[in-house]
């Protein structure tokens, strides 16, 4: 409740624009009981930060041990990355725009987290080449920074609801990142289309 407030008056008023008075008055609380959950309104910005990016990591971590195959966990990566633009739309909404008022013991730990996210999918692009599957003339590091900017901007277009779910946008997204990444005879044959079927129907419940 506290947190969902929070989120609420941080997006229209900004993070100093913003009061522990007008938070406990906005949820009906006290004082104490926001301080019983947060010793302070930067570890209440530190928890909002926190949360969607321990889902991601927690999630492609999953993903990682579930499937062998690269292609396949990298479009599970995807999927997973994508869908937390939808559960977690105004948390990212506020880090994207408070994320500069972080204290620095807590920027170091969001940054080491999304450093970690970071190397999940690099590692699923250096595997997708050593296996044969992903094209041999993409550098590893500059595709993984195309994908991570590519997918982030999503929070600044996505609506809900909008012409499409946060399911069928993880699958286009899929779909164009394969494209780009895979060699050429893997795009033209069976196994790459029945992949796109899959991706469409499932959400990966990992």
């Amino acid at each position: 409740m506290i947190i969902d407030e929070a989120l609420i008056l941080f997006e229209k008023h900004g993070f100093h624009g913003v009061t522990v008075n007008q938070i406990v008055d906005k949820t009906g609380t006290s004082k104490g009981g926001f301080y019983h959950h947060f010793t302070s309104k930067d570890e209440l910005l530190f928890v909002i930060h926190d949360a969607f990016i321990t889902y991601v990591l927690e999630k492609a971590t999953i993903a990682t041990e579930t499937f062998a195959n690269p292609t396949e966990k990298l479009q599970a990566i995807i999927k997973v990355f994508v869908k937390t633009f939808d559960l977690y739309k105004a948390h990212i909404s506020v880090f994207y725009q408070e994320t500069i008022y972080l204290k620095p013991a807590y920027e170091n730990r969001i940054k080491k987290k999304r450093d970690q996210f970071k190397q999940i999918l690099l590692n699923a692009i250096r595997e997708g080449k050593e296996a044969g599957e992903f094209r041999d003339d993409i550098p590893v590091d500059i595709t993984t920074m195309a994908i991570l900017g590519m997918v982030n901007w999503t929070y600044k277009w996505y609506q809900q609801p909008g012409t499409k779910t946060i399911d069928e946008i993880g699958s286009i997204y899929v779909d164009l990142i394969l494209h780009a990444v895979l060699k050429a005879d893997s795009i033209s044959g069976d196994t790459y289309q029945q992949l796109l079927i899959s991706s469409v129907k499932q959400d990966f419940h990992i």
